[in-house]
């Protein structure tokens, strides 16, 4: 006996969502620019995010230990800005993005080499439902 072949109908494929809160994309030096790879990956998280209108994000920009604090602070924002642009440009209202700089105050390592300095120049995303 041959069993009758079964089928499920076939939606959309099932997709692992993306990492959201505590997504961190890193920076050159001096550069609020955002490399390929991480412009890709943004352009997912605001995908998954278009029919979830309750998730509020924030975009933290830092630096590493280099320059002063006021530079650092707007090189901060900058970085942030550049993630929230590209949210919004896939989509995402702006109203549902905050944007934060901390500058070189809240490094994620600490030390004065190149390997550290690349670990601090980064954007985190943080997520928050209301």
């Amino acid at each position: 006996i041959i069993a009758p072949k079964t089928s499920v109908p076939k939606t959309k494929d099932l997709i692992a969502p993306p990492l959201i809160d505590g997504y961190v994309t890193n920076f050159d030096y001096d550069s609020a620019e955002l490399g390929a790879d991480a412009i890709e990956y943004l352009v997912n998280v605001a995908a998954f995010l278009a029919d979830k209108p309750d998730v509020i994000l924030i975009v933290e920009g830092h630096c590493d230990e280099r320059g002063s604090r006021d530079y650092n602070l707007a090189l901060g924002d900058r970085r942030a800005a550049a993630v929230r642009d590209i949210l919004v440009a896939n989509g995402m209202s702006t109203a549902r993005i905050r944007t934060v700089s901390y500058g070189k105050e809240r490094p994620i390592a600490v030390g004065s080499s190149s390997e550290i300095w690349a670990r601090n120049r980064r954007a985190v995303i943080r997520m928050l439902t209301e």
